[in-house]
């Protein structure tokens, strides 16, 4: 049986939970999400409490069970206090400019790469190399940070490179390294 799935989620002062049919919604201060359950799986709405249970003993219903429970445990986070994740520019001449639901990245090509915003996202500019996402939805925040990280990848070398903040990239010896 799933240890996650067993958990019991508790909800926030200013969150609510409702479930219609096969649809639960997270309401908070933030927004609101909302998420089709998988069919093995139910839920049980408390006045502060969500639990996940498996409707039959399969290893399919265990294995969702646990899912579902970590997704509404970050529907309930994010709607209650939000997701933002940092990335930096790093290398001469690589920097971000942010102009209303555009980004445009100079990564090193001979062209900026422009990149639109989700309406339900929102980019902080902290400074020329760094900029902050933000989001209710951290598989939507996840998501377009990985996008934008995927325009240039750190590379080994010399570590020039869109990156996430504070990620640790590993550096290699060059040729000299060889002889």
């Amino acid at each position: 049986m799933s240890r996650i799935g067993n958990r019991k989620l508790t909800l926030p002062t200013g969150v609510t939970a409702s479930l219609e049919g096969n649809t639960i919604t997270v309401k908070g201060a933030k927004g609101s999400l909302s998420l089709e359950l998988h069919k093995l799986v139910s839920v049980e709405i408390n006045d502060t409490e969500v639990v996940t249970k498996a409707k039959d003993n399969s290893a399919e219903a265990n294995i969702n069970v646990g899912t579902m429970n970590s997704i509404i445990s970050n529907m309930i986070e994010g709607v209650s206090t939000g997701f933002s994740k940092g990335l930096e520019a790093v290398g001469v001449g690589y920097r971000f400019q942010v102009s209303g639901n555009k980004i445009n990245i100079s990564a090193g090509f001979s062209h900026p790469v422009v990149v639109e915003v989700p309406s339900d996202l929102k980019v902080e500019q902290v400074s020329n190399t760094e900029i902050t996402i933000s989001g209710i939805d951290k598989q939507k925040v996840s998501e377009f940070a990985a996008n934008i990280r995927k325009i240039r990848k750190p590379e080994p070398y010399k570590g020039k490179g869109i990156r996430y903040k504070g990620e640790y990239v590993r550096r290699k010896e060059g040729k000299k390294a060889a002889k």
